[in-house]
């Protein structure tokens, strides 16, 4: 990689997108630190426990269904390039829609859901309770944050980063003032936590639909109805969801796998990997940033089938998230440990913690080159490929990477991990390479 590129002619159009993402993305993950922390100073590791447990299932529902985002972002930005209004708020009603349909059969398998997760996970009687606390509540921000990933992917396609990065701090705000409200004000412990996220959800939901409202003023189009219920239409909508969804589904049992094995040692060890899996979702918004910027200039450039702009806006993206993952590397090697410390007291927590965390330290300079190139796949419309490299990664590398370093407890958990992310990154940057020297990866799709 030629540092020169971090200078390069498409400076500019990274920024205007990845800086108000970066910050947009950096807040998002706030929500999951603020919540552990105000719990990790009452006094037990079952609270911190329980809200992992309790937000590692919800984390693998709306995670899962992120595809809305990943989908909305490709196909506007495609609209965008071309300048098709009509075609923009075809996407954005295929895409809203989609998310409260998904919503919907959430809510209805809520009860089935929470108690299959439970029996698979396997926390303690103290975690159990807790965990259960936290979700029957948090359960019922699903159309809030499902609408959410679809109103943001709209918008990373228009280009427009403002609004999601305004929606996700009002909603940060207002989940940091609640928490400190309802749980050492109010005394409402994890369920005061819970309670918290909902009403942030559905605050940035109507912040972002006000947005929309703004963004379609500018651009004159009509609401076609024949387009919105097109069958071929929909038909690629969810055609692209559905590989992504299945890729989504296995990224996720890799963090469920990761808090399931924490929870069969101890609550201890169960809550220092909550608190590290929070630094690590830290790590990836703020390198998503740079992969929101890729995804739209990606989009747009396939659009406009122009290879040379595509590779410089690939080559700058991939500078900048080495730049930024090695930027995040010593700021964990320095400030780790009073991150830790000002997340929960509990001693046998801290100690856990500060154990783990040089794998941390190692995460962004591993996990750069998936982050960056998940938005490049995404901009060119390749979910299947999305597909295929988490399959391997999960299935060929993670599992038995896991297998053979079990004897080595929590630090074989985390190694397999680790390799895990870069074995994506690693098929994902070969794939490319290979689409770009045959010039297939201007094939619209």
């Amino acid at each position: 990689m030629h540092w020169r590129l971090l200078a390069g002619e498409h400076r500019r159009e990274i920024f205007a997108i990845a800086g108000p993402m970066v910050l947009a993305n950096l807040s998002a993950p706030l929500i999951g630190l603020v919540d552990t922390a105000v719990v990790g100073h009452l006094g037990e590791a079952s609270y911190i426990g329980g809200v992992a447990v309790g937000a590692v299932i919800l984390s693998f529902a709306f995670t899962v269904l992120n595809f809305l985002r990943m989908t909305t972002t490709g196909l506007a930005a495609r609209a965008a390039g071309t300048g098709d209004a009509t075609r923009l708020r075809t996407v954005l009603a295929q895409g809203v829609g989609t998310a409260l349909y998904l919503a919907a059969l959430l809510l209805v398998a809520q009860v089935p859901l929470g108690v299959l997760a439970l029996r698979l996970i396997e926390p303690s009687a103290a975690v159990d309770a807790q965990a259960w606390a936290y979700y029957s509540i948090r359960v019922w921000s699903a159309p809030a944050a499902l609408a959410n990933f679809a109103l943001i992917g709209w918008f990373v396609g228009l280009g427009n980063a403002r609004a999601p990065l305004s929606t996700v701090l009002a909603a940060n705000i207002v989940n940091i003032f609640l928490d400190l409200l309802f749980v050492p004000g109010l005394g409402y412990g994890v369920a005061g936590v819970a309670w918290a996220s909902l009403i942030a959800e559905y605050l940035a939901a109507g912040l972002g639909v006000r947005f929309v409202l703004r963004e379609l003023g500018a651009r004159p189009g009509h609401w076609r109805r024949a387009d919105i219920l097109n069958l071929r239409s929909l038909h690629q909508l969810f055609a692209a969801n559905t590989a992504l969804f299945l890729r989504t589904l296995l990224l996720m049992f890799a963090f469920a796998f990761l808090t399931s094995m924490g929870a069969r040692q101890t609550d201890a060890i169960l809550a220092a990997n909550a608190i590290l899996v929070n630094l690590q979702y830290l790590m990836a918004y703020m390198l998503d940033g740079y992969a929101n910027a890729v995804e739209s200039l990606t989009g747009r450039a396939i659009g406009a089938r122009d290879g040379a702009s595509l590779r410089g806006i690939v080559d700058e993206c991939l500078a900048w998230t080495v730049v930024i993952a090695l930027a995040i590397a010593l700021f964990y090697g320095l400030a780790g440990p009073l991150a830790i410390r000002i997340v929960t007291s509990v001693p046998a927590v801290i100690e856990a913690a500060y154990t783990y965390l040089p794998w941390m330290v190692l995460s962004p300079l591993v996990c750069a080159w998936a982050f960056l190139y998940d938005g490049v796949f995404i901009g060119a419309q390749r979910p299947g490929a999305m597909f295929g490299v988490m399959l391997v990664a999960v299935v060929v590398v993670f599992l038995p990477a896991w297998w053979l370093t079990r004897g080595f407890g929590n630090h074989g958990l985390w190694f397999a991990f680790t390799l895990f992310n870069a074995a994506r990154g690693l098929q994902q940057h070969l794939l490319f390479r290979g689409w770009m020297r045959r010039g297939t990866i201007l094939e619209v799709r």
